[in-house]
């Protein structure tokens, strides 16, 4: 088992421990609470790992959060999921389940990191190097639940510390701009907190390179542009956080102790096992066969761009199924727009028992990502050619084969980041964001017909402005509200 496994080992023992104490137990050996459970360092880091816990959820980070990319003019979302088609097509209603499964697990995950927040400083038998770390991983992976409700919903509820010490977790949505004043104090003190990098038996956690970039990401969704630049440039310049040499590693078991992973889900093959691999295989695999390439994200890719073949599974290319039958041809009928996302195709070896790799650790955000926000920022604040340096880098690491871009701007940068992230859930949320500032036009993009269902060549996607800018909250939180929760306008 490799070393960085450890945490997620450990949350599963603790998991399993629980269940059995509860099913075997003749007799109640102690109730824990909030008010007592937190006696040791072990009781700390036990409490955090449980707040990593939640990331592979299917309904979380494990798949549902996935679907809000493929309105973009990169996927077909496939499957038999009705749910995804209505977020496919934009034509979702406050009722869709996609909508609803995703938001009691960010509110969950924040709930836990409060609850550290609150209660690992009250512990005096832990060090200070491990009560700082900890306090660094809560208030990071409560500011990423508070990133992803407000990059979805926009307007969201804050539970402060005061409401959860009181229990009051019904409260009303706190505007926009409060919810990234919330990111921002959450992340900022996560950056004061965390250390730069880990020992073997620590990789996985969050560090202060994680911190930095989903700050530079959060800056450049607030349009402040100057601090986005200053932050992104603390990952850059920082050996902890360096690119992977090569470009594949990103996509295969090498990523578990590449630089480049600022942030993952890690998980454990039959013991804490990750499900979003698996909605990227085709079903004759293994896979579910979900959000498959359109031929518009193929043809973005330069002729002589290496990372096409890492990126996209076209027919007549092989794989390796771990199977024991050496090499299997994807063949045309294995995907309906003729493509498979060939970065997340990760399965064990034949001597591993093969089938599909569920302990892969999938990227949540890589060091390239944070390049290329802070070479946007240099372009759309000094003009074209202030990023080439950035994306040079970007695109050497990719091959150097690939020419240098001189004096870009926001179209070099848009195909850099369209071809460097495809599958990695940008895209929706970048033509978003660009569009807000007139740099792209989204409806026109999304209202053409890009194939989106290849069994009718001419399907359109309607994206109305500002509706579908943000998606609702789900009704079933708005009903439990008992009016406390008002729609976002417009559903």
């Amino acid at each position: 088992m490799k070393s960085n496994k450890i945490l997620y080992i450990a949350i599963a023992l603790a998991l399993f421990n629980s269940s059995c104490k509860k099913a075997l137990d003749l007799k109640q050996q102690g109730v824990y609470t909030s008010d007592n459970y937190f006696r040791n360092e072990t009781d700390a880091v036990t409490a955090i790992n449980g707040i990593y816990s939640i990331l592979p959820e299917e309904d979380y980070i494990g798949h549902a959060e996935c679907t809000f990319d493929v309105p973009s003019d990169d996927y077909w979302r496939s499957g038999d999921h009705g749910e995804d088609e209505g977020i496919e097509n934009l034509t979702y209603d406050a009722s869709n389940a996609a909508i609803r499964y995703p938001w009691k697990w960010r509110y969950e995950e924040i709930n836990r990191a409060t609850n550290c927040i609150i209660n690992i400083p009250k512990i005096t038998a832990i060090s200070a190097d491990i009560k700082n770390r900890s306090m660094g991983e809560a208030y990071f992976l409560r500011a990423f639940g508070y990133w992803r409700g407000m990059l979805i919903h926009g307007d969201v509820p804050i539970i402060t510390e005061d409401d959860y010490s009181k229990q009051l977790f019904n409260v009303p949505k706190s505007p926009i701009e409060e919810v990234r004043k919330q990111i921002e104090s959450d992340l900022l003190k996560a950056v004061d907190l965390l250390p730069e990098s880990y020992d073997a038996s620590n990789l996985g956690r969050v560090s202060k390179g994680t911190a930095l970039g989903l700050l530079t990401k959060l800056y450049m969704n607030w349009e402040k542009l100057p601090e986005a630049i200053a932050t992104g440039q603390k990952v850059i310049s920082n050996s902890h956080y360096a690119l992977a040499p090569n470009y594949t590693d990103n996509f295969t078991r090498a990523n578990e102790t590449s630089t480049e992973m600022l942030f993952s889900i890690q998980a454990v093959q039959n013991v804490l096992p990750n499900d979003f691999t698996v909605y990227y295989i085709p079903r004759p695999w293994g896979g579910y066969g979900f959000s498959q390439p359109l031929q518009g994200l193929v043809n973005e890719f330069e002729a002589n761009d290496p990372r096409k073949a890492a990126t996209v599974l076209s027919v007549g290319d092989k794989v390796d199924l771990g199977d024991g039958k050496g090499l299997t041809t994807f063949t045309a009928d294995l995907s309906a727009t003729g493509f498979a996302f060939k970065k997340y195709a990760v399965f064990n070896t034949f001597a591993d028992g093969g089938g599909v790799d569920h302990s892969f650790a999938v990227p949540l955000m890589r060091s390239a990502d944070i390049y290329l926000l802070v070479a946007e920022a240099l372009i759309r604040t000094q003009g074209a050619g202030a990023g080439d340096v950035l994306i040079n880098q970007i695109r050497h690491r990719a091959s150097p084969l690939l020419p240098p871009v001189v004096g870009a701007g926001m179209t070099q940068l848009i195909h850099e980041r369209r071809v460097e992230l495809a599958g990695e859930g940008e895209r929706h949320q970048d033509l978003m964001r660009w569009d807000k500032k007139n740099i792209v036009d989204i409806a026109a993009i999304y209202n053409k017909a890009v194939s989106k269902a290849p069994i009718d060549q001419s399907k359109t996607v309607t994206f109305v402005r500002p509706k579908n800018y943000y998606f609702p909250l789900p009704q079933v939180e708005i009903d439990k509200s008992k009016g406390v929760l008002v729609q976002n306008p417009n559903f």
